[in-house]
């Protein structure tokens, strides 16, 4: 029997998670089936890319019930884009892991847990049935939470806490929500509410429902005010870890906020994008501060997490096509510029012992190849052209004068000055400015690093600011893509008749 393409980036994940399970005694052999692994599921996850791009949108009717009776595993070309980058996110974060992850977080389960993750990630963003998207949420909760405490500090289990209470909280709106939903409408495949939706019945509930959706799924965004759990808890892992949590949890809760609003919840438009123009105003605000403040390099990166996350719901409030594919490109961005950056941050933790700023200095002059690393994604993430981060909020801000909504444009152009100032402040106190005595007594201590920890870790930061680099140079042929994915989504009427009509095993 043929196996779908769209169920391969599934399976693949799982299929090495449970092998790394077996061989959990076994730390060599971990580390050869993750990266084994994640080359496959990359090249699955290219796979159906190409195919959705040439053939359209993709379903998969599991045991061949026909929907919305059955499970659904639907990729248009938004699900087919993210789940491309989980899967490009994962060979990134697992070849650094390589170099940066000890044997006894290896025979903990570190690398099956980060598998178990990107299945339960790319599940979310490839199914078509809003039950199954909570467990699909369920999944990568639990895998997250392992991964967040792996090793077991005081530090982590901290913030672990934090973390697992608001996101089972969030979980719980979530639940009650869809079972709201489920009563008043009769199912919960997807594409099938949407046709019951769009015969008018139901419309105070369904606003209410809507609400409740987006403190579910912006409180995993880390939406204002929902925002306080992830700086919280996210400097607390592994810097592995923590660029992965970075590239793809928020970014789950964003992709399902950009599905309902433009495929479920279509009535009271003017409302809901208002509302969220206001919650992505307050957390780019309240993020870019928050990074301002900071001098550990990574509480100060997981507060810009928070802020660029206003970005992406800036995009969706305005909900026009342009906006929307900006919010798609940011997402691209973010993930291959923020990533970078934590993987610096590791890099910089690994040379000078801290990843306290006041305690660096002068690793522009004693380390040059590393300061061009920070630098190139540091500009991207400030918005500097031609690097990726111009053209992402170039599209946001464009889209938001073509509307007249001035308001959410300067404070976009604001956080972006304020976030070149966090990022320049970085470069001062970790590159630029001479390195405190004892510290420098702190460095020469330091182990040097191992040639399979220069290419390690090394290779993943220069691929991501390839990517940086590349996404401005060819800016135009990715936003031409992203238009298309874009569209699709405010024209959702293709993807509810191709769920609906056909695509089975």
């Amino acid at each position: 029997m043929k196996i779908p393409l769209i169920i391969l980036p599934l399976l693949i994940p799982l299929a090495t998670a449970l092998l790394g399970v077996a061989l959990r005694r076994h730390a060599a052999a971990q580390r050869i089936v993750s990266g084994i692994g994640s080359l496959a599921g990359l090249a699955a996850a290219s796979a159906l890319l190409y195919t959705v791009a040439t053939q359209g949108i993709q379903v998969m009717q599991a045991g061949d019930w026909p929907a919305p009776f059955g499970i659904t595993l639907a990729s248009d070309l938004l699900s087919a884009i993210l789940a491309f980058m989980t899967a490009f996110t994962g060979c990134i974060v697992v070849l650094y892991s390589f170099g940066s992850i000890n044997e006894d977080k290896t025979l903990f389960g570190y690398y099956p847990f980060t598998h178990f993750l990107l299945f339960g990630v790319t599940g979310a963003f490839l199914t078509g049935d809003i039950f199954n998207l909570y467990v699909w949420f369920e999944v990568l909760l639990t895998a997250s939470f392992i991964l967040l405490t792996l090793g077991g500090s005081l530090k982590q289990i901290d913030g672990g806490l934090k973390y697992v209470v608001l996101n089972l909280i969030s979980s719980l709106f979530f639940l009650t929500a869809t079972g709201i939903l489920y009563a008043t409408i009769g199912t919960l495949n997807m594409a099938d509410i949407a046709t019951q939706v769009a015969l008018g019945k139901h419309k105070t509930i369904m606003l209410t429902i809507s609400l409740m959706y987006i403190i579910a799924f912006g409180t995993k965004a880390a939406l204002f005010p929902f925002f306080f759990w992830l700086p919280a808890s996210y400097h607390t892992a592994p810097v592995a870890v923590t660029t992965i949590f970075s590239a793809l949890l928020s970014k789950v809760g964003i992709y399902v906020l950009l599905r309902i609003f433009t495929l479920i919840f279509v009535e009271n438009t003017a409302f809901i994008d208002g509302l969220l123009l206001i919650l992505a105003g307050a957390t780019m605000i309240v993020g870019v501060l928050g990074a301002v403040a900071q001098t550990d390099v990574r509480r100060l990166l997981a507060f810009h997490i928070v802020s660029q996350i206003g970005y992406m719901a800036m995009g969706l409030g305005l909900h026009s096509a342009l906006a929307i594919a900006g919010t798609i490109y940011f997402i691209i961005h973010i993930m291959c510029a923020k990533s970078a950056l934590f993987l610096v941050g590791g890099v910089m933790r690994r040379i000078t012992g801290t990843f306290d700023l006041n305690k660096m200095g002068n690793l522009a002059r004693t380390r040059p190849a590393l300061a061009v690393a920070f630098f190139v994604p540091a500009m991207a993430l400030a918005g500097i052209p031609p690097l990726s981060g111009f053209w992402g909020k170039f599209q946001l801000v464009l889209a938001g004068l073509e509307l007249k909504s001035y308001a959410i444009v300067v404070v976009a152009l604001c956080v972006s000055a304020l976030t070149l100032f966090s990022m320049v402040k970085i470069w001062n106190k970790a590159f630029w400015k001479p390195m405190p005595p004892d510290s420098e007594a702190a460095m020469a201590a330091m182990p040097p690093m191992t040639g399979t920890e220069l290419v390690c870790m090394g290779a993943p930061i220069v691929i991501l600011g390839l990517c940086t680099v590349l996404m401005g140079i060819f800016c135009q042929p990715v936003v031409e893509f992203l238009m298309r994915a874009s569209e699709q989504l405010l024209n959702p009427a293709e993807y509810i008749r191709v769920v609906l009509g056909g695509g089975h095993i």
